[in-house]
């Protein structure tokens, strides 16, 4: 019968095993910080430690650079000065005026907080009104609800726009302009699409256009009332459609907007021209002079 040599003594290589044990984290305390041996770690806890800590009710919030002073900067460099931003509010509302705003920052008068308008309350909108207006050039233009319907809002955006620049007290020498149309202005024009969260003179537009509007919807509300314009400054909330639905539109509404088109068929059907329908059949009547005499059997 063969046996295992090594289990011949146990008791024996126990006393040794378990000293081992017993030195070697003595061993490894002794070791200097540098040398001392690293432990192998999976990637899933290496990402862990990596990984900044995000504070509790914070989970999911992505970080959004403000606007920056760069863009203009650079042209000052090069010494391209004047330097205009200029941004519209009230494209989508069914209601109001589309108002469109240029304003050329002072570089050693920069107010602080300026970012998009929609990342701002109307609190802060406000405050930062006031400064913009009191450090920078600014001019305002406004499209009315009838250019809208006869240009169509694209349109009537890029003239308010345009008219905006024209109308600052100095004529800049560059503009960036908020979208992806550029402006037909004397100077240099650059479209930027998401400006008025990438420029900052852009985004101090954004603001003086967004304050301006909204303070013309609220006098539209005492003109009209009825319809809630000093709440939702003409957009198509639900508590807007059901005025139009109730009241119909006013002379305030863009009347070839889908909404306010079938608020005014209901009000007012006599306003409403009949569209003519190209696929429609006619029957077209011939008439025969019965003078001239037809050889039917010339054809046979």
């Amino acid at each position: 019968m063969i046996r295992d040599k090594s289990a011949k003594n146990p008791a024996k290589d126990a006393p040794k095993k378990e000293a081992a044990k017993k030195a070697a984290p003595a061993k490894a305390a002794k070791l200097p910080a540098d040398k001392a041996p690293v432990a192998k770690t999976s990637a899933a806890e290496t990402s862990a430690v990596k990984a900044p800590k995000v504070p509790a009710g914070k989970k999911g919030i992505i970080a959004i650079a403000p606007p920056s002073f760069r863009r203009e900067r650079a042209l000052i460099k090069r010494g391209v000065w004047p330097v205009a931003g200029c941004d519209e509010a009230g494209r989508g509302p069914l209601a109001g005026p589309v108002v469109a705003a240029a304003v050329i920052l002072d570089p050693d008068r920069i107010p602080r907080g300026i970012d998009d308008s929609k990342r701002l309350t109307a609190e802060e909108r406000e405050k930062l009104f006031d400064k913009i207006c009191a450090t920078a050039q600014v001019s305002v233009a406004v499209a009315s609800p009838s250019r809208i319907d006869r240009d169509n809002i694209l349109r009537a955006s890029l003239w308010a726009l345009k008219r905006a620049v024209v109308a600052l007290p100095e004529a800049p020498r560059h503009v960036f302009v908020d979208g992806r149309d550029r402006l037909d202005t004397e100077c240099d024009c650059e479209a930027v699409i998401g400006g008025d969260g990438i420029v900052l003179s852009i985004a101090a537009a954004s603001i003086v256009a967004k304050v301006t509007r909204d303070r013309l919807m609220c006098a539209l509300a005492q003109d009209c009332p009825g319809y809630g314009f000093e709440q939702h400054k003409g957009y198509a909330v639900p508590e807007h459609l059901a005025a139009l639905d109730r009241l119909g539109p006013s002379v305030h509404h863009r009347r070839f907007f889908a909404p306010v088109a079938a608020a005014r068929a209901k009000h007012m059907p006599w306003t409403v021209e009949p569209v003519p329908d190209l696929f429609a059949v006619t029957e077209v009547e011939v008439q025969v002079d019965a003078a001239v005499e037809i050889d039917v059997s010339a054809n046979l």
